[in-house]
């Protein structure tokens, strides 16, 4: 038995460590003031879209980001190489990351485009690349601990980013933390590119193996009709599925979905059962993410509008200091509306009472005894932070709260994955001695039910804050992660372990894009389900049509285990 103490990493774990490190640090710092930024007013230096319109750009970005490693991967594998298009791939991030910076909207699609593309290139390739590192066979033994430190590079990226958000954008606005995201990208390649010595060896080209398709053959079947499929989806009339984009997204996927099938279909009879037990727990996954991805849409809508974000007198003025809070005025806004505005969304409030209507005079005091103009209604209006606030809790007229900025609590998620990831590998490890260690099948089965049981938290503290009408704690957010977390961490990496032991090894990378595509489907349904949130009055049933889902997707994995417990056993 090998003695695996006395084993060393090899020398390109830290490089790589760092560099995934700095790359996540640089996407999720944009994800997490993603939405925020599109629905700040312009004034403050965003676009002012409304939750509908965010939700939509976000899933469908999202969603991309994780198609393009399809065919990043496979450029990587027979033409490119892995430490070249790293490079690409952090180079186009970084560009894209600064680019956000501008603002406009010519500047913020040609940004998302770069971002997406170079994605493509620098996600699947960094984590072959580590694999290939363990594929000699003094290092095998410590594969599983390798995988395990890189990902805790990836988590720790993502838990600090946010901090440098508040703190960027609260000093000196939304362009300084979108150019941050790009030079932690950059300081992601320079990094890589020092270590090269320590993996060249690694990059090797992966030769055509019979029954492979060429390149020609997988962009004339699959990439070309996946463009031209979204651009007829896109000039179909109406919304079919809510909008032009998610329209596009969905019918262009067809063809890439439809070369999964084909794969299936032209399997060999010693292939056919765990391709199909692939494409099978693929397709109930795409529903985790499509819950799970909504961290950056409706939970962050929550966080922003619903939940008790002050801070404490002790604190406030070092957070705000540090720009992890800022003050919010409690000093009304005058908005000139039209009579059907008014009308329409300011005629009562959220405890159904009538709005006061007072216009200003002209040194900007209420008058309380002036007429409106006509039509037009002058509405007395506060910072949505204090919509629902207690009234206890109101401070008077003009002066100032401090708060916790949104973001922060986008560093939640990979807090707990870091604090939870050994404690459950650590469980799994004492079943495993004990022979009762779960499949992996069986593992994701129970990441989908756990996670189901982080909705009804959040079900809860709909409740607790009467629907809305009043804040809730934030430790109901931080719980509902917290619960999540451990079913990310049941689920996901078993996904991925999952691929690695049932793929016929002439299509590993192909079968790889699969799981990213399945991400790509989840991600932008993700977008579809947050679009939806004004349309629920009580917003509860929100997170019990996420339960459901979840509930629906660990029956289908319960009815397929036996038989998926069958071919893990005899093919793995």
């Amino acid at each position: 038995m090998t003695n695996t103490a006395k084993l060393r990493h090899p020398a390109g774990l830290p490089f790589l460590f760092f560099s995934e490190m700095w790359e996540r640090f640089g996407y999720y710092l944009m994800i997490g003031i993603f939405t925020l930024y599109l629905e700040a007013p312009q004034k403050e230096g965003g676009f002012g879209m409304d939750p509908k319109q965010s939700a939509d750009i976000y899933g469908t970005f999202i969603a991309l980001v994780f198609l393009t490693p399809f065919l990043g991967g496979l450029l990587a594998d027979r033409v490119i190489g892995y430490r070249k298009s790293i490079v690409i791939g952090g180079l186009l991030m970084g560009t894209g990351y600064c680019l956000l910076a501008i603002q406009g909207f010519a500047a913020f699609y040609l940004a998302l485009v770069l971002v997406i593309l170079g994605n493509g290139f620098f996600k699947p390739n960094i984590s072959t690349l580590l694999g290939n590192l363990y594929n000699e066979p003094k290092y095998a033994p410590l594969k599983d601990s390798g995988y395990s430190i890189f990902y805790m590079g990836i988590n720790i990226g993502a838990c600090i980013c946010n901090f440098f958000a508040a703190s960027l954008r609260n000093h000196f606005g939304w362009g300084a933390a979108f150019i941050c995201a790009g030079v932690g990208m950059f300081l992601g390649v320079l990094i890589f590119v020092a270590g090269n010595r320590h993996y060249k060896h690694a990059d090797v080209l992966k030769p055509v193996q019979p029954g492979d398709l060429s390149m020609m053959q997988i962009m004339g079947t699959t990439i070309f009709p996946a463009i031209l499929a979204g651009v007829l989806g896109w000039m179909i009339p109406g919304d079919i599925f809510g909008s032009d984009s998610t329209d596009a997204f969905l019918i262009g996927a067809l063809p890439v979905v439809g070369f999964y099938i084909t794969t299936y279909v032209r399997s060999n009879e010693n292939e056919k059962k765990p391709v199909g037990a692939m494409l099978a727990i693929f397709a109930v996954v795409v529903i985790f993410w499509a819950v799970f991805k909504q961290n950056g849409t409706a939970l962050t809508t929550w966080a922003n509008k619903y939940t008790d974000r002050e801070m404490p007198a002790a604190v406030a003025k070092p957070l705000d200091w540090l720009g992890f809070a800022k003050k919010v005025s409690s000093e009304p806004d005058t908005i000139v509306l039209t009579d059907a505005q008014f009308r329409k969304q300011y005629e009562k409030d959220a405890q159904g009472k009538t709005v006061m209507i007072y216009p200003k005079d002209k040194s900007g005091k209420i008058d309380a005894t002036a007429k409106p103009k006509p039509k037009e209604k002058m509405v007395v209006a506060q910072n949505y932070y204090f919509k629902n606030m207690p009234p206890e809790k109101m401070p008077p007229p003009g002066q100032s709260v401090t708060t916790l900025n949104t973001e922060i609590f986008q560093s939640v998620n990979p807090f707990w994955v870091v604090l939870l990831t050994f404690p459950v590998v650590a469980v799994f490890v004492w079943l495993g001695k004990r022979k009762k260690e779960p499949s992996t099948a069986s593992k994701i089965t129970l990441g989908l039910f756990i996670s189901a049981l982080s909705t009804l938290v959040m079900v809860a503290a709909v409740y607790a804050g009467s629907n809305g009408a009043v804040k809730v704690s934030p430790w109901w957010l931080i719980m509902a992660y917290g619960v999540v977390t451990v079913g990310e961490l049941c689920l996901s990496p078993m996904g991925l372990s999952l691929v690695s032991k049932l793929s016929p090894a002439r299509i590993t990378a192909l079968m790889m894009g699969g799981w990213f595509l399945a991400t790509s489907l989840g991600n932008k349904l993700s977008g579809v389900l947050a679009s939806m949130w004004d349309s629920y009055e009580n917003k509860a049933y929100f997170f019990l049509v996420n339960c459901g889902l979840l509930i629906l997707a660990t029956l289908i994995m319960l009815i397929m285990l036996k038989r998926l417990n069958v071919i893990l056993k005899k093919y793995s």
